[in-house]
């Protein structure tokens, strides 16, 4: 999602002539190749989740639906439990027989901003974060990546770092930072309501806890056991989602409309083979 922000800014810096239609052109492919593969194989929700507990495995042919060859078994039991029957996420990673099911907040609120996502894919994510507000913003917004890691998952994969215990610092920890980036996603979906919740969450403890760095615990109730005080990044953070409340014409500046030429280059068009595309689907959306 950081990638695709990059990309869809640095075209937008590009001084147009004759010696950068090259580069424009590798951009536009790059960013065309990455909005499809994201879209159509990494998104996830109720009906999605039960196409891959359906499917069958040890498919190997341009006509196969478990393109990963994924198994059915690796859907995690909480998140059979979690998954709402409305709304949906971006995974964490997904890779030939694996894939990441966790939330990762900073990465499916870029995807809003920057367009990545299709404009439905947009609302259900908020509209996931809504339904699962007890997870994901609770005490203090806002919930880095859902569920931790926890027993011998997070020493191994963490290397046994003391500060990623489950439910702290980036195994699950609560980052007040996130709030703007939350705020900027809700201003361009127009469900503000969304924000100010959470700020008037964060705007209880934030002060009065000198503005820490991050919070432990499944619902954030405690500073983090290693959090510095008075960090730059939450009260920025924090401001910037009150400014951009008060002036939401600002979060144009930080977020990028669906492109419409991007979708007419989708890879799909050159298959015959294939009768459904998250482009032509957002295509309709936007001009609907």
């Amino acid at each position: 999602a950081l990638f695709y922000s990059a990309l869809r800014c640095s075209r937008e810096m590009l001084v147009m002539n004759d010696g950068s239609k090259n580069l424009l052109r590798a951009i536009n492919n790059r960013l065309s190749a990455l909005s499809f593969h994201i879209r159509e194989y990494y998104w996830v929700d109720m009906k999605k989740i039960n196409e891959i507990y359906r499917y069958k495995t040890e498919e190997y042919s341009h006509d196969a639906t478990n393109k990963f060859n994924i198994y059915p078994e690796q859907i995690p039991s909480w998140l059979v439990d979690w998954i709402p029957e409305k709304g949906g996420y971006l995974i964490g990673n997904l890779q030939p027989a694996h894939m990441d099911f966790r939330f990762f907040s900073l990465g499916n609120l870029w995807a809003i901003t920057s367009s990545l996502t299709t404009p439905k894919q947009a609302e259900g994510i908020l509209s996931l974060i809504d339904e699962k507000w007890d997870d994901l913003i609770a005490n203090m917004p806002l919930k880095i990546c859902y569920p931790a890691m926890e027993d011998d998952e997070w020493r191994i994969i963490t290397g046994s770092d003391p500060k990623n215990t489950p439910w702290s610092y980036h195994n699950g920890g609560s980052w007040p930072t996130l709030l703007w980036q939350f705020t900027l996603a809700c201003i361009k979906m127009g469900r503000p309501e969304l924000a100010r919740r959470a700020i008037a969450v964060a705007e209880e403890k934030l002060a009065a806890d000198k503005w820490p760095e991050y919070y432990d615990t499944r619902s954030g109730r405690f500073i983090g056991k290693q959090s510095r005080s008075y960090q730059t990044w939450t009260i920025a953070g924090f401001l910037t989602s009150k400014m951009l409340l008060e002036n939401p014409e600002l979060a144009s500046i930080l977020t990028c409309d669906e492109d419409l030429e991007l979708l007419e280059g989708c890879a799909c068009c050159l298959s015959k083979k294939r009768t459904r595309c998250s482009r032509r689907a957002a295509k309709s959306h936007v001009v609907e």
